[in-house]
């Protein structure tokens, strides 16, 4: 039986690529360097990966300590947005979170900076329903390190990870973790075994799967 679930955030438990895309713009037009913009669009195909690989694909041509510290105030921008503004929670967050929180304790593992998963919890105001989180931005691990940092504090014996990219399918292989696909996100899986269309799918989807 199924104990835990540990999820992905960005493109799976919300989309803030458009608030993101607006404050990253604002950063990197005040530092006066690059010429770039981007839009919410961009951001999806590049959100999943770790931050200094990001900073590395988008500000290749500054050198490295100058991509991480433009990086870092991008992400300073982006909280300040989010608190301000909260992204989009895909359909039927809340109420499919307060029905898991009944059976599971539930968890956020996400590739992203200190600061970014404490943005989306006030600013969702979803905290009541999580009861461990974890990122590199904290850590220092990866995705998959960091899912089995979180599998082994809290003692979960059979916990499963719900997550939209390939990043997360491998992570979760790495970490010998059940990943079910969330197609409605912003990534593409191949050959994954378990999969979900819709947030609100999944007390269900393991119910069934994992009777």
């Amino acid at each position: 039986m199924v104990d835990s679930i540990l999820f992905d955030l960005d493109g799976t438990l919300w989309d803030s690529t458009d608030i993101v895309a607006t404050a990253w713009n604002k950063a990197i037009a005040e530092d006066k360097r690059l010429q770039l913009t981007f839009t919410g669009d961009d951001l999806k195909k590049l959100f999943g990966k770790p931050l200094p690989e990001i900073a590395s694909i988008i500000f290749g041509e500054l050198p490295r300590k100058d991509q991480l510290e433009l990086m870092d105030r991008c992400c300073h921008e982006e909280h300040t947005a989010l608190l301000k503004t909260c992204g989009t929670l895909f359909p039927k967050l809340e109420e499919t979170l307060k029905e898991l929180s009944t059976k599971y304790t539930l968890c956020i593992v996400s590739n992203c900076e200190d600061g970014y998963i404490e943005t989306f919890l006030k600013a969702s105001g979803l905290t009541a329903y999580f009861t461990d989180f974890e990122c590199p931005g904290n850590s220092g691990l990866l995705k998959g390190d960091n899912i089995k940092l979180v599998v082994e504090r809290n003692h979960f014996k059979q916990p499963v990870y719900l997550g939209d990219t390939q990043g997360d399918a491998d992570a979760c292989a790495y970490a010998k973790v059940p990943f079910i696909h969330a197609s409605y996100g912003f990534g593409t899986v191949s050959n994954n075994k378990y999969k979900i269309s819709a947030f609100s799918e999944l007390p269900s989807y393991i119910e069934k799967t994992w009777a």
